[in-house]
């Protein structure tokens, strides 16, 4: 018997590979979840989910930058975009990268100073998860209260993929 999509197992593996990937959806599958579950729950079980996904992603970003192997250079970022993001945020430090997680903003350049700086996997687990907590938390809250139709929850991660997806094509095309 198929789990139930209002199973907390079926939010976990969505976070794992939210996490894991691009970090799109988290804050529409939280006020998903939030309906069918009670918001603590919802922030243990999908801060946990999100942030081992989350140290996927770090450990390959980690790899990928410190790989020698020329055919890896082509998916590591441009030296010029390290040391753009090194001079923005300077410290990769437990704080920085637990505040960074706390927030609704993109956490990608702290990740990356950190995985360029070979920051310690399980500090940066330790870290994600304890930035995540109180943040999913609040949205799981939002989500309980409000009760968001899913139909609008889809639509809105569906529209924020095509936002990712046309900024990329617009930037790959004023790429000289």
């Amino acid at each position: 018997m198929p789990p139930s999509p209002e199973s907390l197992w079926v939010l976990c593996l969505l976070l794992f590979v939210d996490g894991a990937t691009f970090s799109f959806a988290t804050t529409p599958l939280l006020l998903e979840y939030a309906k069918y579950h009670s918001s603590w729950v919802v922030a243990l079980a999908g801060g946990g989910s999100s942030a081992l996904g989350s140290v996927v992603q770090f450990a390959i970003l980690r790899w990928a930058l410190h790989a020698r192997q020329p055919w890896m250079q082509r998916f590591a970022p441009s030296r010029a975009r390290l040391e753009a993001a090194l001079s923005r945020y300077p410290s990769a430090s437990f704080v920085t990268i637990m505040t960074a997680r706390a927030t609704p903003l993109p956490d990608a350049p702290v990740k990356l100073v950190a995985a360029f700086v070979g920051y310690s996997i399980t500090r940066y687990f330790v870290a994600v998860l304890l930035g995540a907590l109180p943040y999913y938390f609040a949205i799981a809250l939002l989500g309980r209260f409000f009760r968001i139709p899913t139909w609008v929850l889809v639509l809105v991660i569906l529209a924020i993929a095509a936002f990712a997806v046309v900024d990329r094509l617009r930037r790959r095309k004023a790429a000289p």
